[in-house]
């Protein structure tokens, strides 16, 4: 079985995931799990406790594609793409005039690291509609009955908290994620706020945790 990077999301709103014609991309937030996740992983975002109350199962995907930011961000075919915040100029970053997400200075920071090395700058790509889905609120599976490990995880799973993961744990993964995968997604692309986001999108976030199972 491939590693497993799971996570819980503060919010929803086509930041991180971005979902967009048949691609599942993670290109801001998460610089950990940007960074180490590589192809063929799988990654299981839960709903926060302030996001969805059943801490239900946001999104599912597996990496097909772990990709250097400075391709990214420069490469016409991902530009319209909302997640697509920065453009590189060859030497450095910049943030879009027109980005709708994360204006703070602090942001940059975090999503791409500092200059000149940008070791944060890493895009996790899952392209084709098979290998993601996409549920928001609407998860058909309710994991917490069938796997009382997965839901003390998840409900448990706080900023800066860490978790030693057991056997039982993967053993529920085993069968949860075929299940999951049998489940069409709930929307074809992650919505767009209103406003451009000044605050939402914070810098705050759950600690990723991953298993083998």
């Amino acid at each position: 079985m491939p590693k497993i990077y799971i996570y819980k999301l503060t919010s929803d709103d086509g930041a991180a995931p971005c979902v967009r014609d048949g691609i599942l991309s993670l290109a801001i937030c998460k610089p950990a799990i940007r960074s180490v996740a590589e192809r063929g992983s799988i990654i299981l975002g839960f709903a926060g406790n302030d996001l969805y109350a059943d801490n239900c199962l946001v999104y599912a995907a597996n990496v097909t594609e772990h990709l250097d930011a400075r391709k990214y961000f420069s490469e016409p075919r991902y530009a319209t793409r909302p997640d697509c915040i920065y453009q590189w100029d060859g030497h450095h970053f910049e943030r879009k005039s027109d980005a709708r997400f994360h204006s703070s200075p602090a942001h940059f920071a975090h999503d791409l690291g500092e200059a000149p090395e940008y070791n944060r700058a890493n895009v996790l790509l899952s392209e084709g509609a098979k290998n993601f889905r996409y549920f928001r609120e609407k998860c058909p599976i309710g994991y917490k009955k069938e796997n009382p490990h997965l839901e003390s995880l998840i409900e448990n799973l706080t900023q800066g908290h860490r978790v030693n993961f057991e056997p039982n744990l993967a053993a529920e993964l085993r069968r949860f994620i075929p299940r999951m995968w049998d489940s069409p997604s709930a929307y074809p692309e992650t919505p767009m706020p209103d406003v451009a986001c000044e605050h939402k999108c914070g810098i705050g976030d759950y600690d990723v945790v991953d298993v083998e199972c």
